[in-house]
């Protein structure tokens, strides 16, 4: 990672939907709970908070409600000097509920259908900014939101693609969204014109269309996925590490061990370290490494990004973690 002083100018742009994020203080049902925390939540958002942390400038674009919670969010991004570029609408800000069924899963409910987010469109996508960043990092979560969140996400990546800024792309399949084989097509589509590719084992046989789990290696997943284009594609394996490809080459990244408390937003904390890494220059081992660190941070308390790390903090976590070639 870089110095402070040597931070790149040209940060991370995303776009997206994010919630407001209920979560269940006790262990147990929902209906039993005592008390609820209120926070937020959102894939996009939560990379953008770990890139920031991490010292690069990152930029959230998005819509919330004009209420309490669209409030909470921009205070939030605010807080973790990530740039908000908010409109407002009239359509309440999403909302999700965790229940902490036992000590080691939690059930998610999510009320977004009409959202403001859902409203999100290519005319809410500023002039230059896209142009202007170092990485634009888009998700699968947006176009599942309805056919204007998928037409802006489409109009970002054209527009980043003229201006010769990488394009980062995250499947992220939420199954209450949509199906796998309108997932699959979509995902295709945006592999194609990516440059780096994050996909979890199962997102990357969707989008794939392998349904056999046991048909391909993780790094014939990645390979598989590099030959759809993008020139770096890493297959999230949780807490069996990572597989990357990236210019030809297959690296195994080891998951650094840490006691999980909370494994919600270790996907968003991984490729937030590696897309904080690369845009300061670092090469494909520390990149890697990096977001092996950043993502067991994020198990280690409950949130969807409380946890993740600052760059001085990337050395608490002291187990040694292996990268194979």
């Amino acid at each position: 990672m870089t110095a402070p002083g040597d931070m790149p100018a040209a940060g991370l742009v995303t776009l997206g939907e994010t919630l407001g994020l209920l979560v269940a203080e006790d262990t147990g049902p929902l209906a039993l709970a005592h008390g609820m925390r209120l926070s937020m939540g959102g894939a996009e958002s939560n990379v953008a908070i770990g890139v920031s942390r991490l010292g690069v400038p990152a930029t959230w674009i998005g819509r919330l409600g004009r209420d309490p919670v669209g409030d909470l969010v921009e205070r939030h991004l605010l807080a973790e000097r990530v740039r908000p570029v908010v409109h407002r609408d009239d359509a309440p800000t999403a909302l999700m509920l965790r229940e902490r069924r036992t000590g080691t899963s939690s059930h998610v409910s999510y009320y977004r259908h009409g959202s403001a987010g859902s409203h999100l469109c290519p005319a809410d996508l500023p002039e230059r900014v896209i142009e202007e960043a170092g990485i634009l990092h888009v998700t699968g979560i947006t176009p599942a939101l309805g056919a204007e969140p998928a037409a802006a996400v489409r109009e970002a990546v054209r527009r980043a693609r003229a201006a010769g800024v990488p394009v980062s792309v995250d499947l992220n399949f939420r199954s209450r969204l949509w199906g796998a084989a309108e997932a699959g097509a979509v995902f295709r589509e945006l592999a194609a014109a990516a440059d780096m590719l994050f996909a979890g084992d199962d997102e990357a046989r969707i989008a794939l269309g392998i349904d056999d789990p046991a048909a391909a290696t993780p790094a014939e997943l990645a390979t598989a996925l590099a030959d759809l284009g993008p020139g770096e594609v890493v297959v999230k394996r949780g807490r069996h590490g990572a597989t990357a490809r990236i210019d030809g080459a297959v690296i195994d990244v080891s998951a650094v061990p840490v006691t999980a408390v909370d494994t919600v937003g270790a996907g968003d904390a991984f490729v937030a370290g590696y897309l904080a890494c690369r845009l300061s220059g670092c090469d494909a081992d520390e990149r890697l490494s990096t977001a092996a660190i950043t993502g067991a941070f994020a198990v280690t308390v409950p949130g969807d990004w409380e946890a993740f790390p600052r760059r001085h903090e990337l050395t608490l976590l002291t187990a040694e973690e292996t990268v194979h070639r």
